[in-house]
């Protein structure tokens, strides 16, 4: 029952120990400017099997999860997807939190935003000015690198090759190439803004007056990027976590930044244990919001269902590298296929007049214990799905080995088969097998709220205001949120 974890710091797979009787397990969240797509999803996916299975081995984990909602690329949405940079950060950490549902993700404890912990990053950045390692220059603030040796432990890079890389368009108030700011003084200018800006949205010069700011000891402005999860974690899991997990794309300098902010503020390890989620690949590239080479995790959903997604993106261990195509999706479709149906077939049986008391098939139940120890060895060893998955389509080969061509059933095998998919597959796995699987009925509610939408926009074009005004009272009062853009009616369950 050990669990073993490839550790970033170390770069060593190592037995996990965690210091208490909690996990304290931190994942780096959406920056919510742009509606999460598949590669978003994987992270979150991950983090929520690293969970479960935490659980599934007898831990008590307290898992928070932020939502980055002050950001210049949200400013550059502002016209577009709301009205100021705190609107549209809402209306997507909204849509964010409804697509992980749509997931099946287990609920975190908190999901803290950075603009309800500025007062809590003032205080950390005066922390470091106070100890030497932060600096002020023109109302902004950074962090000395230089007063940190262990920079570039996390990266297992040295700070002389850091300082050699380090772009010439660096600020001048700068001491070092490798600082980075803490606190930033003023708005986000309409240049910045202008480097993210969708056609859609706002001119640069109206965004920017957009973005928020807030008053602080050196001059108003806004926090800097890392600052803000070190502030979020410290809040709401104190100044060591066990396991910090996020992206492999924020290994440098997002969480090297991090390591070196908390740890000299503090003086103790900031976590000891880090995942990374490698990215998810389409045609040799990142899939990525800012590439336009994404697939939206709601179009996902909606097409797929939950489970064939989950499934999909389990399929490859967090740490390896996984593509996108057509063809690996339909290889995740039949696979969760194979597994709900040799489910169902079990559950039909089982409920049915053919199992018996007396029926005893050792293969079958054999086939359940080898399969459940497959399992648990591999999700044992740093959590490997892939290898988890093929544990459970062996039980799934198993059963319908069971049922096919047989009269009379072996009760005890398969509900023994039923309980290790529902405790494997749907504790452990988050895949949701059986009746409560809701995905088919989300999918037909979605399409029968949109004929009721068309019919809607037909009594208006034809003038009909007051039916069309019934039928969105109606939709509402069932909990369906309908929002008219320009586009044409937007609906939400």
């Amino acid at each position: 029952m050990t669990i073993r974890v490839t550790n970033t710091l170390t770069g060593e797979r190592e037995v996990f120990e965690p210091r208490g009787d909690e996990v304290l397990l931190y994942v780096c969240g959406l920056t919510v400017s742009d509606p999460a797509h598949l590669g978003h999803a994987r992270l979150w996916i991950h983090a929520d099997v690293v969970h479960r299975w935490l659980e599934y081995r007898g831990h008590d984990v307290r898992h928070v999860e932020n939502f980055t909602d002050v950001n210049e690329k949200i400013v550059a949405r502002i016209g577009e997807m709301g009205d100021d940079e705190a609107d549209v950060a809402r209306n997507n950490v909204a849509r964010t939190v409804e697509d992980m549902r749509a997931l099946n993700l287990r609920r975190a404890e908190v999901y803290p935003r950075v603009s309800e912990h500025v007062p809590e990053i003032i205080d950390l950045v005066e922390t470091l000015i106070e100890s030497g390692h932060a600096y002020e220059a023109n109302g902004s603030v950074y962090f000395d690198t230089s007063t940190f040796p262990d920079y570039g432990k996390l990266s297992n890079q040295s700070i002389e090759d850091l300082e050699a890389r380090a772009s010439g368009d660096e600020r001048a108030e700068k001491r070092n190439p490798t600082d980075f700011a803490l606190w930033k003084a003023g708005g986000v200018p309409p240049e910045t803004v202008a480097e993210y800006r969708h056609e859609e949205a706002a001119p640069p010069e109206e965004a920017s007056a957009g973005a928020e700011t807030w008053d602080s000891p050196w001059e108003r402005g806004r926090p800097g990027w890392h600052i803000e999860c070190s502030a979020m974690s410290m809040t709401h899991l104190g100044e060591t976590l066990d396991v910090h997990m996020g992206g492999q794309d924020l290994v440098f300098p997002h969480h090297e930044n991090e390591i070196a902010q908390s740890e000299a503020a503090t003086g103790e390890r900031f976590a000891r244990y880090w995942l990374h989620v490698r990215l998810l690949e389409t045609e040799g590239e990142k899939m990525s919001s800012s590439l336009g080479n994404f697939w939206t995790v709601r179009d996902a959903v909606e097409r797929l269902g939950g489970d064939v997604v989950r499934t999909f993106l389990l399929s490859t261990a967090y740490d390896s590298r996984q593509t996108y195509s057509e063809a690996t999706v339909d290889e995740a479709r039949e696979r969760w296929e194979r597994l709900e149906r040799a489910y169902e077939r079990a559950c039909e049986a089982l409920d049915g007049p053919d199992a018996y008391s007396k029926v005893a098939d050792g293969d079958l139940r054999s086939a359940v214990g080898t399969a459940t120890a497959d399992f648990e060895a591999a999700m044992d060893e740093d959590f490997n799905t892939r290898e988890a998955i093929a544990a459970l389509l062996d039980l799934a080969r198993a059963a319908n080995r069971h049922l096919d061509g047989r009269d009379a059933y072996d009760y005890r095998g398969l509900r023994e088969a039923v309980e290790a998919f529902d405790r494997l597959g749907g504790d452990a796995l988050g895949l949701t097998f059986g009746p409560d699987a809701g995905e088919g009925e989300v999918t037909l509610a979605g399409e029968v709220v949109g004929l009721l939408l068309e019919i809607r926009e037909r009594e208006r074009e034809a003038g009909n205001y007051q039916r069309a005004d019934e039928i969105r009272d109606s939709l509402e009062a069932l909990g369906v949120e309908v929002e008219d853009t320009d586009d044409g009616p937007t609906f939400r369950l």
